[in-house]
């Protein structure tokens, strides 16, 4: 699988959630201490983050890390606005991903680690590395990859005469439907928080543009052939189904057992489309807290017609950035981050598949199997388009989906959106 070049760099596949977040001391004029700024706000990630600080800690006397876990959907806009003066920042927080983290790193906002990460980082994660490599220069340490993709219940697919995964898009709405009539939601939606909904979308240009289309466009800022719209209008279809849980527009994508995750986890629903770390999600919201029984993975279906990439998968990597002020004892944290073990022990706690490609052995989850072995056959994988694209005009490309699953916008209003965005700047 190859990482795909976006942007203005040697730019590839980069992280999908959000992060870090204001408050605290900031950026440590002491040596040894450093602020951490991460987005696990519950569950075995949280207690992860807790249990490697204290081991770095313990391999280092002396050093002092001073730990803060940030709610997902406020992670962004709190380290924009803290980095702002890196000497209030955190010394070491998670990217923001693609054109995001380009325009931090354009602020002097991220350090250069090319000749500072450690030889391990380098070998282990000689793929996932190009996920945090701008210009040429290393700006982070990868912990995971994360590609999409379907994440469903066996269970309610059997309930529901539903015996294969949908191969094709036509495939899913006729799926859709049957579920439907089996008295469960089909699909579980959080578009209250924009992006879940806009994922749709993503995947739709994906399988609708030509590979040179799409990274065209996106690099462009050009959204002027056909296929732009005609994703939209195969999401409208979706829609107008009503295959999407009651009250999505008003549902949270991961915040509890009534969020759209949750409805999945507690068999509500019966699938839902979001990136890798969805199985670390469910099992915090099932009712024993436990792997979800029934969960497997399928690549989200091609497009009768379509001209993408047959098998491309869309996904993020997600790295560690340090502050340009922070001290040696912040670039030793990054580095010990990629050790084979912590590798290992981030695996299991957040139930997903690590950067490090010698911890891999240690993925048991059927469903992440299952992606791993769309990952090692898919002819490339792009970053989530509203990181590729940057904060502006992802942000209007997700509210622009929104508005027209609710009725308030068209697939051409979502063109228009995107256009107007990047006459913006």
């Amino acid at each position: 699988m190859k990482l795909k070049t976006l942007a203005a760099a040697t730019l590839a596949v980069a992280t999908v959630i959000g992060m870090s977040a204001c408050g605290g001391s900031g950026s440590s004029s002491d040596d040894k201490t450093i602020t951490f700024w991460h987005n696990a706000s519950a569950g075995e990630g949280r207690q992860y983050w807790e249990n490697l600080a204290k081991s770095f800690e313990e391999a280092n006397p002396g050093t002092k890390v001073e730990v803060q876990a940030i709610q997902n959907e406020d992670f962004a806009g709190k380290l924009q606005t803290a980095m702002q003066d890196p000497a209030s920042g955190p010394d070491v927080f998670m990217s923001l991903g693609g054109a995001k983290t380009q325009e931090m790193i354009d602020a002097g906002q991220v350090m250069d680690l090319t000749d500072k990460i450690s030889d391990t980082v380098k070998t282990d994660m000689k793929t996932t590395l190009s996920a945090a490599t701008f210009d040429g220069k290393v700006y982070g340490v990868p912990v995971s990859v994360e590609p999409g993709g379907m994440w469903y219940s066996k269970d309610l697919f059997k309930k529901a005469g539903v015996s294969d995964v949908p191969a094709t898009y036509e495939d899913l709405l006729a799926d859709a439907k049957k579920l439907k009539d089996s008295g469960t939601d089909a699909i579980a939606l959080g578009a209250k928080d924009a992006w879940p909904a806009a994922h749709w979308y993503y995947w739709l240009v994906l399988r609708e543009c030509s590979s040179e289309v799409y990274d065209k466009s996106v690099q462009d800022h050009d959204f002027s052939n056909e296929c732009w719209v005609n994703a939209g209008k195969k999401l409208q279809e979706l829609n107008d189904l009503k295959a999407f849980n009651d009250g999505f527009l008003t549902t949270t994508a991961q915040q509890g057992a009534n969020s759209s995750a949750g409805l999945l986890a507690n068999h509500k629903a019966a699938m839902e489309l979001m990136g890798a770390w969805e199985p670390g999600v469910l099992k915090d919201l099932t009712p024993d807290q436990k792997p979800m029984a029934d969960l497997g993975f399928f690549a989200f279906p091609e497009v009768a017609g379509g001209e993408g990439e047959p098998g491309a998968l869309m996904g993020g990597v997600t790295y560690f950035c340090v502050n340009p002020k922070a001290s040696q004892t912040s670039i030793d944290f990054v580095n010990y981050m990629g050790e084979k073990k912590n590798q290992e022990d981030y695996a299991k706690a957040f139930s997903t598949i690590p950067a490090s490609e010698p911890a891999r052995g240690v993925v048991t989850d059927e469903s992440l199997k299952q992606v791993i072995e769309y990952l090692d056959k898919a002819p490339s994988m792009q970053l989530w388009m509203d990181t590729a694209l940057g904060t502006n005009i992802g942000n209007a490309l997700n509210a622009a989906v929104v508005n027209m699953l609710s009725g308030q916008g068209s697939p051409e209003d979502i063109v228009k959106a995107m256009e107007d965005a990047a006459q913006k700047g």
